[in-house]
């Protein structure tokens, strides 16, 4: 028989054992102690059991056991049983989630992952190098191609639509798909060096799958999708619907009003970690522990380790994002490895140089943190570099 393990942060040190009872008979049978015992071995297959309990820095650690008898395999059941009716009840957080093997094979994991992005792009000694459309709201498809010709001749491995970019009239998805292939044909006749495009999936939640499927007939090389508006579960149903085969990227739009507490919610690393890859993620984005919008560097570096350890699943890329520049780069490195994006939006477009050049320090700050070079002696022979430090400081 299969079982899911859920370990929970609860506030106050009482009564745990009591409490960690409380909580694998609430929400499995629901009673125990007064049954018949006749009715206690009828139901003993179905109660939840307390696998252990702790106390740490003044709060419990609780792991419950909750066998698979209960819940039908997919990701809603799992926390309907494990965390609905409990997330309710004060203070108490979801840190962790262990499936038994038997249901862990059921999910799909990346379809391509870390391998398939480095075969795609025969990048394989080095992080990826990604950047974001900015301010294409309100613009035309002439200027979305301009921006994203500037971005690929800077030598950037990915860009992707801004997550605020919807269907609209001056830029639709199948048409904007279709300029920007055109930019990234001639930057890479130019350059020799390919680029990926990663389209925003949006709309109505039953209208998504065709939504995706016009995006693979018009050329796009991988899917940008809110997940955690829309639902892991909807995330599965698109990473396995065999007519959508391109890999996809999570947004974390939203999951802060999940994961920013330290007393409520799921934890970081389980919601952008461990169960964004099993749903189907190959990359995933979250805040970096120094940029413009922080999450603590603990935090990041567990989701990491969630998103690329060994697993039956492939690993999925951890990307950290939101104020990145180029001086950032053997920060990014040092704590993130060789298997992660960097991903910059103002640290490409708001270089002096424009977003060509923007592209080039990044790969020059790159080049030289995998030489063991530092960025200050990289940046007296390269001139886009320099001025990057010049404007934002650098290691």
């Amino acid at each position: 028989m299969g079982e899911v393990l859920a370990t929970y942060l609860i506030d106050g040190t009482t009564n745990i054992e009591k409490k960690a009872d409380s909580i694998a008979v609430g929400l499995t049978v629901g009673s125990w102690t007064n049954l018949p015992s006749v009715e206690q071995e009828q139901l003993k297959k179905h109660k939840g059991r307390v696998v252990n309990t702790e106390i740490l820095a003044g709060k419990s650690v609780i792991t419950i056991g909750y066998p698979s008898l209960n819940f039908t395999n997919d990701i809603p059941a799992i926390l309907t049983t494990v965390f609905g009716k409990l997330s309710l009840d004060g203070k108490v957080k979801l840190v962790d989630l262990s499936f038994s093997e038997d249901l862990k094979k059921v999910y799909p994991g990346p379809k391509v992952g870390i391998e398939g992005l480095r075969k795609l792009l025969g990048a394989y000694d080095r992080p990826l190098l990604m950047s974001i459309f900015k301010g294409v709201i309100g613009r035309d498809l002439s200027s979305l191609k301009e921006q994203m010709k500037g971005q690929a001749l800077g030598g950037v491995d990915i860009v992707k639509d801004d997550e605020i970019l919807f269907e609209n009239e001056l830029t639709p998805l199948t048409n904007r798909i279709r300029v920007c292939k055109e930019a990234l044909k001639e930057s890479e006749e130019e350059t020799g060096k390919r680029t990926l495009y990663a389209a925003n999936i949006t709309g109505r939640t039953f209208q998504l799958k065709e939504q995706a499927k016009r995006a693979v007939d018009a050329g796009a090389d991988l899917l940008l999708f809110n997940v955690f508006l829309y639902g892991l579960d909807v995330l599965q149903e698109l990473s396995e619907d065999p007519d959508i085969p391109l890999p996809i990227m999570a947004h974390p739009a939203f999951s802060g009003a999940m994961i920013s507490s330290a007393d409520y919610g799921l934890s970081p690393s389980l919601l952008l970690g461990k169960l964004s890859r099993m749903a189907g993620a190959d990359l995933v984005l979250f805040p970096s522990p120094y940029g413009s919008v922080e999450m603590a560097k603990e935090e990041t570096i567990k989701i990491a380790r969630e998103l690329t350890a060994k697993d039956l699943y492939h690993r999925a890329f951890p990307v950290p994002s939101a104020g990145i520049h180029p001086g950032l780069t053997p920060k990014l490195y040092e704590d993130f490895g060789i298997d992660s994006v960097i991903n910059a939006g103002g640290g490409i477009h708001g270089h002096p140089g424009g977003a060509p050049a923007g592209g080039k320090a990044f790969h020059q700050a790159i080049d030289a943190v995998m030489q063991g070079q530092s960025l200050k002696d990289a940046a007296q022979h390269s001139v886009e570099l320099r001025q990057a430090i010049e404007l934002w400081g650098g290691a």
